[in-house]
């Protein structure tokens, strides 16, 4: 179907006398053609005049379409030869003659408008650059560079930025470009004589766009967005706008660089750099310092241009003003800065895509998106329409009624108070949305609440902080502040808050992000009160990773909790995102810490049990190792060959095996491996097997604990493996069968009650557990175990001394007594479950306890295990109640379903007696 068929509207006309010559032009086309081209040339001089010189061109719009006649225009800047300047200007005239009565029609959408200038751009850039550095190399000034490296610039790469990189060029749009090269393609003598001719190729290259001849110009050419304009080159090397950006780029240039994409030249090195610089793009952690800053950019814009105060239809800058273009690309890059270090998926250059982005993940509410995309699909088509007036780059609205007659007409609205009703309304609905999001409120104030200073004073005591050095931490804490007092006041006991978020203050190593943070969210900051008051440990571990409060607001920290294989995918999969080992590491520290926190505030807000939490500690810890193994396998494999055999697994000990973890366990692991009778491994540098595999055990261990950038995961404990501190690291299937068989000592097969295999390969998972199951499932002596059981009990109880109330874990009738009792009995019954409360149901089942002993030791471990839960969470040292805060003790009696902190120390001291007495019972 020819173009004419697609038309479905066309403008109202303005001065249509004015272009007599215009009008006659096309009377013998087809209607709605001929309405259609005699309109727009009576609303555009300038488009009239492009009619009148390309009218044989555009007549063809009678018999081909849109995308015809444009497919042409590409074929003519490949391969038309002669003059490039002639070339592009015809082809600018053709498409931009194209692009406008194809958007005045209703033919093209908005988006396919803009691709099709944009492309336009990229077309004539990429022949006019592979015609320029051929003649460069053909002169010998590009050393090493062969006539096939023309096409790719011979490494020079012209990236596109702003509307060019999205796509979204408008109709009388300069150009925004930055134009660097690979300077690893030269050898390091010929870098000066390389530089010198990218320099004058891109000089060339901006005279083959811009230039005014008699046939106009392409684009108006800006190179200022490269690093340090003012000073450098139009062409600079990688490496070294690398190095500006990683020491002093700006939150403005990150904002340039979600849009930048190699348009022309070397495409593959320019997506290198984009890549390398993407760290300096897309923080890490979500980054809310960007709302201020791009809210003074846009003061600073409104300044420079004189576009502050009351909104006004005439003269209103639909760019730059209030409610404009740029507010709508403002609010979509800023949220994109925020989140899109954590999330790739909002890496994406169009605005309008953007916003669609971001509301899949939660970000921008649908309706706020719904109205910002309408607007700005409005906006672009008023924007358009005034440049195609007189191809002027303008964004100003007429000043006059004549002019916005004609507007609107050309807009298709014959009524213009009712078109300057609906583009005023428009405008003030973006106004409100961006400006509530640049610039809220300002904090209430707060009256004076009993047993708290001022924030004057508060701020005088604590202006040595760290947090609080720079004037803009200071600004961002004055605005947050009375909603932190606000809290703070109504905390059980404000005094005690705020001495721990004194704490939680003094242990920021800098503040701007963290009051960012709460001025964009004011939710977290009742979640910062309830910890200080309730969880001094959560505090401090919070003011030394505040990074982990980006989960809070990530969107999914409310969730239900995933099973471990959705965990341990979920963290490979981030891990394999970062190319380098010590990088990976570190996400698995971002990545653990998130969720570990997550679990600890659930747990301190009530919304998991102890039991619960505890689980979920233990899952974390599973899937953490199961995702990080694979991992440490690799990268020992680079050197020494992948594992011989089947590999190795990671059998959990102690809580872990049990699925029972604290907020601040360590991991007691056992290494097994199975060479499959492989004696070397077959890398470039190959280990005996045995020294392979206790090596890969403690580049495991050391992936585990070493101290980084992000912390450290987990403390790890070997000591369980077969003979202790004495044995190898890692020990072979055959050896841990023969050794549980016939060496183990009987302490020894009480921990293998709790052994769990976690990670590693899944066949010789199921195999260690196979031993595992055979060598409890053996006959033992009952009276031996017993006895030694006993034996075991008394050192315990000379090591530890005795124990203090509310020391639930240590001495008789305590948590680890009543969990070292109940391995013994599984023991004897030749049980395989490893949770307490499963082995002691399997001992009543088997008669060696009676249904009150089952239910009096299951009540003492049950209770000693809460207290544990919340004694770690809350802090590192022994729970001591009368030294609490009046948060942590109210979560404990909450925990442990008690009313007084006396009736809780009764309960603890019946349990430990009744918990002693029925050991005694049995094992006596």
């Amino acid at each position: 179907m020819a173009f004419s068929d697609h038309i479905t509207r066309h403008p109202l006309p303005h001065n249509i006398e004015r272009c007599a010559e215009a009008r006659g032009a096309f009377l013998d086309l087809p209607e709605p053609l001929a309405t259609l081209l005699e309109n727009t040339a009576g609303c555009s001089p300038y488009l009239a005049g492009l009619m009148m010189r390309e009218r044989d061109w555009i007549s063809a719009l009678a018999s081909s379409t849109a995308e015809e006649l444009r497919d042409g225009v590409w074929r003519d800047i490949t391969q038309t030869e002669g003059d490039l300047k002639v070339t592009f200007r015809q082809a600018k005239r053709r498409i931009a003659l194209l692009a406008a009565v194809a958007d005045i029609g209703g033919v093209w959408p908005l988006e396919t408008v803009t691709h099709a200038l944009t492309e336009l751009a990229d077309r004539c850039l990429q022949r006019g650059l592979t015609e320029l550095t051929a003649a460069q190399i053909a002169r010998g000034k590009l050393p090493g560079q062969t006539e096939a490296d023309a096409e790719s610039g011979a490494g020079m790469c012209v990236l596109a930025m702003g509307k060019m990189g999205a796509y979204e060029l408008n109709y009388s749009s300069d150009i925004d470009m930055i134009c660097l090269f690979d300077e690893s393609r030269f050898e390091p003598d010929d870098y000066l004589v390389a530089r010198t001719a990218f320099v004058k190729i891109t000089r060339a290259l901006m005279g083959l766009m811009s230039d005014v001849t008699a046939d106009g110009y392409v684009f108006r050419s800006d190179l200022r967005l490269r690093p340090d304009a003012s000073v450098t080159p139009v062409c600079i090397a990688m490496e070294t706008a690398e190095r500006y950006y990683e020491s002093v780029g700006r939150t403005w240039e990150r904002a340039a660089f979600i849009k930048a994409r190699p348009c022309a030249g070397d495409l593959a090195a320019g997506d290198r750099f984009l890549d390398r610089l993407s760290p300096f793009i897309w923080r890490k952690h979500l980054d809310f310092a960007a709302i201020e800053d791009a809210h003074d950019m846009r003061l600073k814009i409104r300044s420079h241009k004189g576009l502050g105060g009351a909104m006004r239809i005439d003269g209103h800058n639909m760019k730059l003003g209030a409610g404009g273009i740029r507010e709508i690309e403002f609010f979509t890059q800023t949220r994109q800065l925020i989140a899109g270090g954590r999330d790739p998926d909002l890496r994406v250059r169009g605005t309008r895509e953007g916003l669609d982005r971001l509301v899949e993940a939660g970000w921008v509410p649908k309706e706020a998106s719904d109205k910002l995309q309408a607007a700005y699909v409005a906006h672009r088509e008023v924007e358009h329409r005034l440049q195609m007036i007189n191809d002027a780059q303008t964004h100003e609205l007429p000043k006059n009624e004549e002019g916005f007659q004609r507007l609107s007409r050309f807009m298709g609205e014959e009524d213009t108070t009712i078109f300057r009703a609906g583009l005023l309304a428009r405008l003030e609905e973006v106004a409100d949305v961006t400006d509530s999001f640049f610039a809220p409120d300002e904090a209430e104030e707060v009256p004076e609440t009993e047993g708290l200073l001022s924030p004057t004073k508060y701020l005088e005591q604590w202006r040595s902080l760290a947090a609080l050095r720079s004037e803009r931490s200071v600004k961002l804490f004055k605005r947050v502040f009375p909603t932190i007092l606000k809290q703070m006041g109504q905390a059980t006991r404000p005094a005690e808050a705020m001495a721990e978020f004194e704490r939680f203050l003094s242990g920021l190593p800098a503040g701007v992000q963290v009051f960012s943070l709460f001025d964009a969210n004011p939710q977290l900051t009742k979640l910062i009160v309830d910890i200080c008051a309730t969880s001094p440990a959560l505090a401090t571990y919070l003011s030394r990773n505040s990074a982990v409060l980006d989960a809070v607001i990530g969107g999914d920290f409310f969730s239900p909790w995933p099973e471990v294989e959705t965990l341990t995918e979920l963290l490979a999969t981030q891990m394999y995102e970062i190319s380098d080992y010590e990088g990976r590491l570190d996400a698995a520290r971002r990545w653990q810490k998130e969720w570990h926190f997550r679990v600890g505030v659930h747990h301190l807000q009530g919304l998991l049990s102890p039991d619960d939490a505890s689980a979920q500690y233990a899952d974390l810890a599973q899937a953490t190792l199961a995702a990080l193994l694979p991992v440490v396998e690799t990268e020992f494999a680079r050197k020494h060959g992948a594992a011989p055999g089947r590999g190795a697994v990671v059998l959990g000990m102690g809580s872990l095996g049990a699925a029972a973890l604290t907020a601040q366990s360590d991991l007691d692991l056992i290494m097994i491996y199975d060479p499959g009778g492989v004696e070397e491994s077959d890398g470039r540098r190959p280990l005996e097997t045995r020294t392979y595999f206790a090596r890969l055990t403690q580049a495991f261990v050391t992936a585990l604990t070493a101290p980084m950038a992000e912390g450290r995961l987990y403390e790890v404990d070997l000591r369980l493996r077969p003979s202790g501190q004495s044995g190898p690291v890692a020990t072979s299937l055959g050896a841990f069968t023969s050794y549980q068989t016939n060496d183990a000592w009987v302490w020894e097969h009480l921990a293998l009650t709790r052994a769990r295999a976690i990670a590693g390969n899944a066949s010789l998972q199921a195999d260690v557990e196979a031993v595992r199951c055979q060598v409890l499932s053996g006959s033992y002596d009952a009276e031996r175990i017993k006895r030694e059981t006993q034996e075991m009990r008394k050192r315990l109880a000379d090591a530890s001394g005795a124990p203090t109330l509310w020391d639930v874990k240590s001495g008789a009738g305590g948590r680890q007594d009543i969990e070292l009792f109940s391995q013994a009995l599984s023991l004897i019954g030749k049980g395989t479950e490893r949770q307490i409360s499963a082995q002691l149901n399997d001992a009543k089942r088997a008669g060696l306890l009676t249904d009150a002993q089952f239910d009096q030791l299951l009540d003492a471990h049950t209770l000693f295990s809460h207290i544990q839960m919340a004694a770690r969470l809350m802090s590192n040292k022994a729970i001591a109640p009368d030294e609490m805060g009046a948060g942590g003790v109210a979560m404990l009696l909450r925990d442990c379903d008690c009313e007084t902190v006396e009736k809780l120390a009764s309960r603890v001291i019946e349990c430990r007696k009744t918990a002693a007495d029925v050991v005694e019972q049995v094992l006596g």
